[in-house]
């Protein structure tokens, strides 16, 4: 099974003004469906006439994005560029993706890098066994690692031999933007969509900001914003807790985090997503904000 930072993926939408005809013929419209996405249960939640068949090409969509992004999936576009080392035409998401990734990648001074997928192998392999990675075969796979290794382009992404890209990330964010896009398209205003990142459209439907809770305590509220919270421990290879699966791409060892947790919020969920997930390897807050101020709108919220 994959490894996901929640269990349960939320989509909650609404129509935010409907004429007066509607309103009476609306009434009773709200349905909920669930289902599998990304590899956790997922409830939709619509207010909607149409509410069946647009939560239908919701889980569509999500189905469509995994059958790029997934490293979970053996056909998907990730896993056969990852296989082959080389993959023609790639689909626009993905390259719209890993630019995404590689605007980051820069920002934060190559702290967010998605070719440690080898490293989180290793690591993952190891911890399997009930050990840790030898040290010469961390630093034998980190030299073969680096964001400026890979070529991107329309035509075609080629990597050199040894190497695997990860999008865990920066993808459930960008599917959380994807479906976003898609529920407004379908004249939906009211949104709050969670894959493990946050992201929200409008307000919430009986009116005021959608309130979010912080794993800090804090509490903020979010509209036409997007927040992601990154945990250095959420998610560990070994069962003491100690090696977290966010790993250094200059050691290839687990981040040596000076925060528990890191909270940023951006209009988009895939930016917040990769700059909280980079944040964890800053030890300044200063710094983290220098590298937030590359994207407009982004804002650390929370470190701890």
């Amino acid at each position: 099974m994959p490894i996901t930072r929640r269990r349960l993926i939320t989509i909650s939408a609404a129509l935010a003004f409907l004429p007066a005809t509607a309103r009476a013929t609306s009434k009773g419209t709200t349905r909920q469906w669930t289902g599998q996405a990304l590899g956790a249960r997922a409830s939709i939640r619509l207010d909607h006439p149409d509410g069946e068949v647009i939560a239908a090409r919701v889980m569509a969509e999500i189905d469509r994005l995994e059958d790029m992004l997934s490293l979970y999936r053996p056909q998907s576009a990730l896993s056969r560029l990852n296989r082959d080392g080389h993959l023609p035409a790639p689909p626009f998401e993905l390259l719209d993706c890993l630019s995404l990734a590689g605007a980051v990648h820069r920002a934060s001074g190559g702290r967010f890098d998605p070719t440690v997928q080898p490293l989180w192998a290793l690591w993952a392999e190891a911890a399997a066994g009930g050990r840790k990675p030898d040290a010469q075969a961390v630093e034998t796979v980190r030299r073969g690692t680096g964001w400026a290794k890979v070529e991107l382009d329309a035509a075609a992404i080629t990597l050199q031999p040894g190497m695997a890209l990860t999008l865990n990330g920066i993808g459930q964010g960008y599917v959380a933007d994807r479906v976003a896009a898609l529920l407004e398209a379908e004249g939906l205003s009211n949104i709050l969509i969670d894959t493990g990142e946050l992201r929200a459209l409008g307000g919430k439907p009986e009116g005021g900001n959608w309130p979010v809770r912080l794993e800090t305590g804090e509490r903020l509220s979010l509209r036409q914003r997007a927040l992601a919270t990154s945990a250095p421990l959420g998610t560990t290879f070994d069962q003491a807790g100690h090696d977290g699966h966010i790993l250094d791409p200059t050691t290839g060892r687990p981040a040596a985090s000076a925060w528990r947790s890191v909270s940023v919020s951006a209009p988009s969920a895939a930016i917040a997503d990769a700059l909280g997930t980079a944040a964890c390897l800053i030890s300044d807050q200063e710094e983290i904000r220098v590298m937030l101020g590359h994207f407009e709108g982004a804002r650390l919220e929370a470190s701890v």
